[in-house]
């Protein structure tokens, strides 16, 4: 039999407890009007009381006047007796109010009757002053009539006094009686409401011991999963700097491999060991996504990016598997959509990959389509439909709800029969989700499968995307003017370091620890540091904090770490490091990075270096011929915008002046010039505007010197070949 809940029990007792202290209110709400009334009553008998000795009190003083006018006949005694008749008038009118009800009405009839006969006397013996005089009315005063009539006033007053009497003490004891009810009520109530307390206080603390109980259980429980959430999250990040790390060394030696002369046979067997390192790099990441996106750590970047570009980069990803399965690949984006936009370029990226490779995993013939339209346009906002059409597999209707969830596939053969963790659709639909989108499938089984995604985009400020585009040609640093010290203690990873280093012309030392780095940072001067952050005697968390507050070094740290878990970056940041790389390392991406914090040395390097061509480089795609006929172009046209610049100044045409100055910065850019450039070419334009020339002459012959230099250069690249 399962025992009673306590808690109804006090439920039951605290409603109980309710109604007894409303019935207790009742009744003692009962016995207070009682008392109410009988106080109403004690008070009327008293007045009745009070009314009957000022009657008795006024005829006495009206026989004590009368008698005086007899004596004296004098007017002011006449005058007093007036005023005692009116007050006897009005105790009587008092009393017979009071008394409505209560006393019989013969007495009170033989009582007025008696008054009007005692006060009618006394008009008779007044009248007789005024007629006869006083001697007559001393006869009438000495006449028994009068006594008579006092007498028997005072009897019926006395009377009445005595029947008020006995009345009130009745009213006393019923009140007595009523008084003593509540108090006996009230105590009951009072004892009732304090045992209610008393149990809702021992309740309520028997809870509150209860609870803590339960918090503190809560709060061992709470440390308990807080210890095997870090211990898995140490778990994870051991585990990726151990796949990481030698899948740095085994991508980047396939990398080079790949570019060296290799046989039909040899380069398939070192494609298939890049692949095979890509898939496992995949797992990886998919799974760090995961802890990424259930930490929140899935943070949003918002840049603008091109569309177009970002969806034929993708689809470039995929030829070579394309090709291999002998499938079709198109791509369609409505002309309506817009090309630049602003959001996540980089989650994007990620969903359609998720979304391509599936398709082309899941297809054995016929193609893969992308489709791109324009759902809905606002003034700064827009929202893309992007869709993922196969002819593969497809998804039965009753698997599509599921194919979305974590290690989940639509059967369990096709993880035998097409590999994959059942994670890529999971991590697609929480990325979609955390920008606010939506993702749906629409499949038919052994026709194929459509897998659509719905997001919003901020659209640019073109005019801000323009004055950003000129400063995109502003002059880059030439990476063989600068310094690298790379703290990396992997044997492997430094024969990369190596190789990429050489390759890329730069100056590097490289150390094993963080102690080595500190060291090497003393004795001589860098320009960007790559530092580790798990070596051996020091690591690269410890070697930061000492070169940023110890050494007092402001150069440029980029970590490099096989660990990729969340709030890795962010931790590197916080420590003093200013970028963050993860292994394995991608050859463009550490460029770009090392590219990137060159930059702060720009200051600080002399007019005149030779001119970059690194911006040529990046809009051909290293096309020589093209770069070629952009130089060739360079040559003509400078020397002509130049002297027609120089002529243009010399005739004041400020709009010619204006126009060609303009030009200038985009021709100069062409060569790495923009950056050295510019201020003098801007400076004209913005004099040119508002039709003044004070610097027109000096910033001519700034960049007429500089480009007659760079022309220079430009012939003797073309002269020698190096282009």
């Amino acid at each position: 039999m399962r025992k009673p809940d306590f808690r109804y029990l006090v439920l039951w007792l605290f409603l109980f407890g309710i109604i007894v202290i409303v019935f207790l209110q009742v009744i003692s709400g009962h016995n207070i009007k009682s008392l109410r009334e009988g106080n109403k009553k004690i008070l009327k008998e008293l007045q009745v009381q009070n009314n009957l000795r000022r009657l008795e009190t006024d005829l006495l003083t009206a026989e004590s006047d009368i008698r005086g006018a007899a004596i004296n006949g004098e007017d002011v005694q006449i005058r007093s007796l007036e005023r005692s008749n009116l007050n006897i008038d009005i105790e009587l009118y008092n009393l017979k109010k009071n008394l409505a009800g209560q006393t019989p009405v013969n007495e009170f009839t033989v009582l007025k009757n008696l008054i009007d006969e005692k006060k009618a006397f006394n008009r008779t013996i007044l009248e007789t002053i005024h007629d006869t005089g006083k001697e007559a009315a001393q006869d009438l005063v000495r006449d028994s009539k009068g006594k008579i009539l006092r007498d028997s006033i005072i009897s019926i007053i006395s009377h009445l006094e005595t029947i008020r009497k006995n009345q009130l003490d009745l009213i006393v004891a019923s009140v007595e009686t009523t008084g003593r009810n509540a108090r006996i009520w009230g105590f009951f109530i009072t004892a009732v409401t304090l045992i209610a307390v008393i149990l809702a206080f021992w309740y309520i603390t028997n809870q509150g011991r209860q609870q803590l109980k339960m918090i503190t259980a809560l709060n061992d429980s709470e440390k308990r999963s807080k210890d095997v959430a870090h211990m898995k999250e140490q778990f994870l990040a051991n585990m990726s700097h151990e796949i990481r790390t030698p899948m740095n060394s085994i991508l980047g030696f396939t990398n080079l491999l790949r570019r060296t002369e290799l046989n039909t046979m040899q380069r398939e067997y070192v494609q298939n060991i890049h692949s095979a390192g890509e898939n496992l790099l995949t797992l990886v990441n998919d799974i760090l996504d995961l802890s990424k996106i259930e930490a929140g750590m899935m943070h949003l970047e918002v840049t603008r990016f091109s569309l177009r570009s970002m969806v034929s980069s993708v689809g470039a990803m995929f030829i070579e598997k394309l090709r291999e399965k002998n499938l079709d690949f198109q791509i369609h984006i409505a002309k309506e959509v817009p090309d630049i936009l602003t959001g996540d370029a980089v989650r994007l990226t990620q969903i359609m990959v998720n979304l391509i490779s599936n398709a082309v995993k899941f297809t054995r013939e016929g193609g893969v389509d992308i489709h791109v339209e324009l759902m809905e346009s606002f003034e700064e906002k827009v929202k893309i439909k992007i869709s993922v059409r196969d002819t593969g597999i497809g998804i039965a209707p009753e698997k599509q709800s599921a194919v979305f969830e974590r290690f989940q596939q639509a059967e369990a053969e096709t993880t035998r029969r097409f590999g994959g963790s059942g994670l890529g659709l999971s991590i697609v639909k929480q990325l979609v989700e955390i920008q606010d989108g939506k993702i749906y499938v629409k499949s038919e089984l052994n026709k194929g499968s459509e897998f659509v995604v719905e997001l919003e985009f901020m659209l640019p400020d073109f005019a801000q995307l323009y004055s950003e585009a000129l400063a995109d040609q502003e002059e880059q640093v030439p990476l063989q003017k600068i310094k690298v010290l790379v703290a990396e203690d992997n044997p492997m990873n430094q024969q990369l370091v190596r190789h990429l280093m050489k390759g890329w012309s730069i100056d590097y030392v490289l150390v094993e620890n963080g102690t080595e780095a500190i060291r090497a940072l003393k004795e001589d001067n860098y320009s960007i540091v790559l530092m580790d952050i798990q070596m051996p005697e020091m690591d690269g968390y410890t070697a930061t904090t000492i070169i940023r507050n110890e050494l007092k070094l402001e150069v440029p740290i980029i970590a490099m770490t096989a660990h990729a878990m969340v709030g890795e970056k962010e931790k590197c940041l916080q420590l003093g490091m200013n970028d963050y790389v993860s292994k394995p390392i991608k050859e463009t991406v550490l460029y770009n990075i090392i590219a990137r914090h060159a930059q702060h040395i720009t200051e600080h390097l002399p007019h005149g270096l030779p001119i970059s061509l690194d911006y040529l480089h990046q809009i051909s795609g290293n096309d020589p011929f093209f770069e070629k006929e952009i130089l060739i172009q360079f040559l003509q046209q400078a020397p002509f915008e130049l002297s027609e610049l120089e002529k243009s100044i010399s005739n004041r045409d400020f709009d010619q002046v204006r126009r060609i100055a303009h030009s200038l910065k985009s021709t100069v850019g062409y060569v790495g010039l923009a950056n050295e450039l510019n201020p003098a070419l801007e400076r004209i334009e913005k004099e040119a505007a508002s039709e003044t020339d004070k610097h027109f002459r000096p910033d001519f012959d700034q960049v007429n010197a500089r480009c007659g230099m760079a022309m220079k250069e430009v012939e003797v690249m073309l002269d020698n070949g190096t282009i």
